[in-house]
């Protein structure tokens, strides 16, 4: 099935299987994938990376070549379950504390997982990462116009629809990668192939848009200590037109011990579009 070059492996995690990638050697490195992603999101990085770091790279549940439970969205795809798998992922590789890079919803879990195990959270970098500071600018006129997704995402018609053939697999998720990319143009055939093989997994549309139903049907925690306290670099594109640069201004009532670095001229998938200085803004920050 895998003939690209990477090392994969799977793991028994809270009753479910979770398929990972893991290279390098060195201080524990976890890369989480948003939607819609999956491990391949992170390939421009993972090698580069393995030179410093041990490099793991997972299909969240729901996701690609990870299980796909099944259950009410608030539960089985809520940001506690996700950060339990993390917690859970960590164990079974006998990994005590990580430094993790994440965006978009991987980037919800990790705060998750940041705030329910602080002991077990070394350093933090998160690419424009959807926060509880955003509020509901999410939904005002006119960024309504761009989130217009996240409601569809709700209706039960939505895999049907968007999982009704192949190509419609692929126009749906293909979007999502040109339009929040500051180059809509830097994907690769081979790239949109693989990505929709990932997404054309049986119950992988369902396992993505799950977590957006979570976030609408109260699956997100949003008690206790709010405030993440692990160092946090956040890394924020001039350029992603999904979750705009304004948006940094309430990070520091949320991260404790905050750089925030404005990423020039890249979009929401900047490992992918500007790979060398993200892995260049990941080895120093992390491996100091």
């Amino acid at each position: 099935m895998h003939h690209d070059g990477f090392t994969h492996h799977n793991a028994r995690v809270n009753g479910i299987n979770l398929h990972y990638v893991r290279q390098g050697a060195g201080e524990p490195l976890l890369l989480v994938h948003g939607w819609p992603g999956f491990w391949y999101e992170w390939r421009l990085n993972i090698g580069p990376l393995a030179e410093r770091f041990d490099v793991i790279a997972p299909d969240m549940r729901g996701y690609a070549y990870s299980d796909k439970p099944d259950g009410a969205p608030e539960t089985a795809y809520s940001d506690t379950a996700f950060a339990e798998d993390i917690r859970a992922l960590l164990d079974a590789l006998a990994v005590d504390r990580v430094n993790i890079v994440s965006h978009d919803f991987g980037a919800i879990w990790v705060q998750r997982f940041a705030r329910m195990y602080p002991e077990r959270m070394a350093k933090l970098m998160l690419f424009d990462p959807p926060y509880l500071g955003i509020g509901a600018r999410w939904f005002q006129f006119p960024h309504n116009f761009h989130t217009w997704y996240q409601v569809f995402h709700q209706q039960p018609m939505a895999e049907a629809i968007v999982g009704a053939s192949r190509d419609a697999t692929r126009a749906y998720i293909s979007h999502f990668l040109r339009a929040w990319s500051a180059d809509p143009n830097i994907w690769t055939d081979e790239e949109i192939e693989a990505y929709t093989d990932a997404y054309a997994q049986p119950g992988a549309l369902r396992g993505g848009f799950n977590c957006y139903r979570a976030t609408m049907r109260g699956g997100m925690q949003s008690s206790g200590d709010l405030v993440i306290h692990a160092p946090t670099t956040v890394l924020w594109g001039t350029k992603d037109s999904i979750l705009p640069y304004e948006w940094t201004d309430n990070l520091p009532q949320f991260f404790s011990n905050l750089t925030l670095k404005k990423m020039d001229g890249v979009g929401h998938f900047m490992m992918r579009e500007a790979p060398e200085r993200v892995n260049a803004e990941i080895v120093a920050f992390m491996g100091q």
